[in-house]
């Protein structure tokens, strides 16, 4: 199995993505995860009058897809992770799990306690996570095991 080349190693070409280093190369994964994302629900309703009667089964693959789409890409064009896989998609999915739930309790009260309208406290609400996000998986799901 080859090694993921490195861009930004001493005396490779710089690319618009590695000038930055990491943090560029996180925005330009979020943007490609967050396309990615927003694609894939209403191609596969559409690609089959099945999935388009199941939905709801659509959504959950289209959610475990785009996981494993930006797993792929933060580990490997990002952080440009190695070691085990497993724990860090472990960390990775926790990561949102968490996200999750914590989403779900705070729109409501972002929406009807502070009366704020769910577009808005929704954006907010994703801009904490782009930031969490990437400290998170800088510091655990990625983070060099040696330091």
């Amino acid at each position: 199995m080859s090694e993921v080349p490195i861009l930004d190693a001493p005396g490779a070409k710089p690319s618009a993505l590695s000038i930055g280093g990491r943090p560029v190369r996180y925005l330009a994964a979020a943007v490609l995860n967050t396309g990615f994302g927003l694609a894939i629900y209403p191609l596969l309703l559409w690609s089959s009058a099945w999935l388009t009667e199941h939905y709801m089964v659509a959504l959950v693959i289209a959610q475990a897809v785009s996981l494993l789409f930006a797993f792929t890409t933060y580990r490997l064009g990002v952080f440009r992770a190695s070691g085990d896989t497993a724990r860090q998609f472990g960390l990775f999915s926790s990561f949102y799990l968490f996200n999750y739930v914590a989403n779900w309790a705070a729109l409501p009260l972002l929406v009807e306690v502070g009366g704020i309208s769910p577009i808005v406290a929704q954006l907010g609400f994703a801009l904490v996570l782009m930031v969490g996000s990437y400290f998170w998986h800088s510091r655990v799901t990625f983070r060099n095991r040696g330091t």
